[in-house]
Order: structure tokens, then sequence, then C-alpha cells
């Protein structure tokens, strides 16, 4: 190149910003002991998501679980995952939920698949953005757990009689009491609008933004990372309140086999990952 020259001061000053950000960040990387690279982390139970209860207290599953074929599941970029129509039970007009988790964990490459991003690709037309709706769930049940942050409140919940897993109890996300559900309004063919609402568990904690999935999982203090993405759909409500009221309805009795089926974060944060750090 015409009037370059490695001995021009611009040239040298810049290769010496360089040389020192480099070593700069790699002081950085080794005092802050970061974590660049994650690594993957499964429940040590190996409980797959496709294992939650197909019949509650409240809800009964309708038909077969439905799998993707291998092109679609190539997409999705998980093979862990369920999507189940639930009803619910003993009420005077039919309550349809269509419910939908899926798992991934290690070096997360992929944007999540969420409905405002799926559905309008697929050819639907976004209604709107109802918002990030607080699930009012019962938290009559639940168990204070000693946490070592002042600002995280955590809790257990027991597994109901009707899991196979009864009996047993499981720590709920960060903060449940302050879960909420990103919601949005869709208009469907028939002109009779529908709601989807999502939120997701990572590394413990939770959030309903989809791009704030990275931040919490891919926290530069942790060596895994993992994050689930629970999904409601409800049709022939009135509203995204009314789907977040259902979906409460679903996790009081769902929500301890989910985090059945992902890793104990407060084990993985004591070092513990014994048998977690492999798929069973």
């Amino acid at each position: 190149m015409q009037g370059f020259s490695w001995k021009s001061p611009a040239v040298l000053t810049a290769l010496l910003v360089l040389l020192a950000s480099a070593g700069g960040l790699a002081f950085a990387i080794e005092h802050y002991k970061l974590m660049l690279r994650k690594e993957a982390i499964y429940p040590r139970s190996g409980a797959l998501l496709n294992s939650i209860p197909d019949e509650t207290d409240n809800w009964v599953r309708q038909g077969a679980d439905r799998r993707e074929n291998a092109e679609t599941e190539a997409v999705l970029g998980t093979v862990n995952y369920v999507s189940r129509l639930y009803a619910k039970k003993n009420t005077e007009s039919p309550v349809m939920i269509d419910f939908h988790a899926a798992y991934y964990t290690g070096m997360i490459d992929t944007v999540p698949h969420v409905p405002d991003r799926c559905l309008v690709g697929g050819g639907l037309a976004l209604g709107g953005f109802v918002g990030d709706i607080p699930i009012p769930m019962d938290q009559s049940r639940w168990t204070p757990v000693e946490s070592a942050d002042s600002n995280t409140k955590l809790f257990s919940l027991r597994t109901p009689n009707f899991s196979t897993r009864a009996g047993t109890r499981i720590v709920l996300p960060r903060n449940p009491q302050d879960l909420k559900l990103r919601i949005f309004e869709f208009k469907s063919p028939r002109g009779k609008p529908f709601y989807a609402g999502y939120f997701f568990i990572a590394n413990g904690g939770w959030v309903s933004n989809a791009e704030e999935v990275r931040l919490l999982a891919f926290d530069l203090r942790t060596k895994y990372a993992y994050y689930t993405k629970v999904q409601f759909t409800g049709f022939g409500l009135e509203s995204g309140e009314e789907l977040a009221k259902h979906a409460a309805s679903m996790l009081d009795e769902l929500l301890p086999d989910i985090m059945h089926c992902l890793p104990d974060w407060q084990a993985v944060e004591r070092g513990d990952v014994e048998g977690m750090t492999r798929a069973e």
C-alpha cells in the first residue's frame, strides 16, 4: 500500500494500543477468573422435559405430544422439548392451553425461538405487545430457602402427589415472586385474536425478555450455561391477563417437575456438578 510504513508513528501507536488491550484482556480474564467458554450442564436425574405430568389435579393432556421432524428440530436447536395441549378440568366453558418448553445448554449460539418472531415469520399477524404480565402463582405452599445473596429470595416447593417424583422438594428459580409472562396478541385467520406468552429459566434465575437470556446464562463468572423457554398459548381468551392466570394455575402444579428437568443451580454454584456434566 502506497505510503504505508511500519515505522510510521500512527501505525506504531495503533500496534501498541492493540497489544496493551490484548494484555489487559488476558490479565482481566486471569485476575477475575472470567469464563468465556461455556460448558453443557444437565439435571443429575437425566430427566427430559417430556417427562412432566400429562395430567394434574386441574389440567389434562389432549391427544399426543407433538414431535417435529428432524429438519424442524435442527432449526429449533434442541431435541429436549415438550409441545403439549392441556385442557382445564371442571370448567363450564372449555379452556385449552398449548404448552411448550425447550432446553438449551453449553455454548448457546441460537436466537431464542419466541412467538413474536416465529409466528410472525410463519405468516400470522401480530396484534401487539400486551406487556410483561405478572404470573399470579399461589405462594402459600412455598418454603423459604436460605440464600447467600441478600437481593435474592429462594423458595422450595413440594412436588405434587400426581407426579412420579411426588413428595420431593425442589428449589424454584430465584425471586419467583416476580415471575412475569411476556405476552403478545396475534390475529388468527378466522379473525379471533389469541395470546401467546413466555419466560426463560436460565442458570437458576429467570427473565421474560429474549434479549436478556444471554446476559443471564452467559455470566462471565460461571463455567456452565443453560436456559429453558417456557411458553403458553391460549385460544378463545379475552385478554393477556387471562392467559397469565391460566399459566399460573398450570405452573402451581407443573413448575416443580419442570425444575426437576433442569440442573440444580445451587449445587452447581457450590461446585457439586457430579452427574450433571454429561447427558444421561
